[in-house]
């Protein structure tokens, strides 16, 4: 996989994420624990992109 797929990939799964998480804003049902799970794991993403362009050459 090329690193601007791999990265494109990311940002896919990255505004998922997002998505989810706003869904689960909206519903009462929704745990805190959920939510700040969703929300860590968007952050990991956003981490792994941002390595992945600083250091484009290490793969």
């Amino acid at each position: 996989m090329s690193l601007e797929s791999h990265l494109a990939e990311l940002k896919r799964k990255h505004g998922e994420i997002e998505q989810e998480i706003d869904e689960a804003m909206t519903h009462p049902s929704a745990s805190d624990s959920e939510i700040a799970e969703l929300k860590r794991r968007k952050l990991a993403i956003k981490d792994e992109i941002f390595k992945m362009r600083a250091a484009p050459t290490r793969h």
